[in-house]
């Protein structure tokens, strides 16, 4: 995310940091994802091609046992746009969890590309890397190998996270989800950010009935900017967006003060209609704006926490409003350790999950298909058998959670959707987002052969 002292409401996706918390989309061509720390092993023989890729891959295996490498060595191997995006003490950070790399065989080797599996930490990654037409590293991605049966993902899960939920369903022609594989399937989890998929089910019934336009303009006013994740906070007070443009910023980036906005301009009680519609869960009403979970969380905690949380329904309305809403942000402090994941969030099932992907889906709208395929969050499913891929990601200290709908070539809907969470102690975010897009990519390969 843009401030790190504000772990919260990111969208879970790898990026360039080990952290992996980070919402803003990363180019394709600059890629490093952490791994668990791993003990010294030996280097199989496995002949490497004297090609400019594989002379990358034969210095790579040396250095990750001699980091942190120096800034004048890193500049020799890889090129300036992708140092510009990840500093070499950024690099050499993530580099860090693969020291005592060993590879196991090359899976595909071209000039300038190849893919290699390699082990590090007991486990094995994918390597896939490629240079430039000077022969310097431009992209650089490690990728923890997919499950290769529903029984090796359900054993990963268990050890990704203390309590965790998953399901892989198919969206059948009438909208229903018709589970493949669950994992406490129909066991209420927190969402984090997921819960932007119910504002833009209701952002576009409203367009939809003619109450306002993607093209309408929203006034960013300072009543309703929000904390990082994202970008429209740090815009002049007053400035304007589109209602289009905060829907792609809420969804790929996952921008909080968009999600505001737009809940602001759909109503919350018609983004809370819209979530009933489609199965949601019930203590997602009132349906919060991330400012207020921001306010309760942070300002003075638990206070107003214990406060909201001892009120019925409507009593919780007008906290909001009276009280919460009256809250400046700068009393907001940062928190790290997990606080009420099970009480003072969003939630839904993985089942209710898939519900509200099926509503989308159903809406028939174009902007909803173009605004939740920007960023796939590194899933990287092969588009020639997956040419549609939507995705929604959620994280909070303690929290990390992933959804994603796929279509493949033959016009079959899959939904796949993880939670993992841990009430007592936050996640190290780049080796559990890693193993989760990893059961994904797994779950996606076993549906459609089944």
């Amino acid at each position: 995310m843009s401030h790190h002292r504000f772990p919260v409401l990111a969208t879970a996706v790898l990026a360039a940091a080990v952290t992996a918390c980070a919402t803003q989309p990363v180019p394709a061509r600059a890629t490093v994802s952490a791994a668990p720390t791993s003990t010294p092993a030996a280097r199989a023989a496995v002949e490497i091609p004297d090609t400019p890729a594989g002379r990358q891959l034969t210095w790579l295996l040396d250095a990750v046992n001699r980091l942190p490498v120096g800034d004048a060595e890193l500049a020799g191997h890889f090129a300036p746009t992708f140092l510009e995006h990840i500093p070499p003490a950024q690099l050499n950070q993530a580099l860090a969890g693969f020291g005592g790399m060993r590879l196991d065989r090359l899976d595909q080797a071209q000039e300038r590309s190849l893919s290699a599996t390699v082990a590090a930490g007991g486990k094995a990654f994918t390597l896939a890397l490629g240079v430039d037409g000077t022969g310097k590293v431009d992209y650089i991605q490690f990728t923890a190998v997919a499950p290769a049966s529903w029984s090796e993902l359900d054993r990963r899960l268990r050890q990704a996270a203390p309590r965790a939920g998953f399901l892989a369903a198919e969206v059948t022609g009438d909208g229903r989800c018709r589970p493949v594989h669950a994992v406490a399937g129909e066991k209420s989890f927190p969402l984090g950010s997921m819960f932007k998929l119910y504002v833009l089910g209701a952002v576009a019934e409203r367009v939809r009935s003619g109450a306002f336009g993607w093209d309408t303009k929203l006034t960013i006013r300072p009543e309703l900017k929000s904390l990082p994740s994202g970008e429209l906070q740090d815009r002049p007070d007053n400035s304007e967006v589109t209602v289009l443009e905060a829907a792609r910023l809420m969804i790929s980036i996952s921008d909080n003060t968009a999600a505001d906005l737009l809940i602001d301009k759909a109503g919350r009680r018609t983004v809370e209609r819209v979530m009933r519609s489609w199965g949601g869960d019930r203590r997602n009403v009132p349906f919060l704006t991330t400012r207020e979970l921001f306010v309760l969380k942070g300002a003075g905690y638990p206070r107003h926490a214990e406060r909201y949380l001892s009120l019925g329904t409507s009593a919780r309305r007008a906290y909001l409003d009276k009280v919460v809403g009256k809250v400046p942000l700068s009393k907001v402090r940062p928190w790290s350790e997990p606080r009420d994941l099970d009480s003072l969030e969003w939630f839904a099932t993985p089942v209710q999950v898939c519900r509200a992907y099926s509503g989308l889906a159903g809406l028939k709208d174009a902007r909803v298909g173009e605004i939740l395929s920007i960023a796939d969050a590194g899933l990287r499913l092969d588009k020639a058998q997956w040419p549609l891929v939507w995705h929604k990601g959620g994280s909070e200290p303690g929290l990390l959670a992933m959804s994603f709908l796929a279509r493949t070539a033959g016009g079959r809907t899959y939904v796949v959707s993880t939670s993992a969470v841990n009430p007592s102690a936050p996640f190290d975010q780049g080796p559990v987002a890693q193993e989760l897009l990893a059961l994904t990519r797994g779950a996606f390969a076993l549906v459609k052969n089944s």
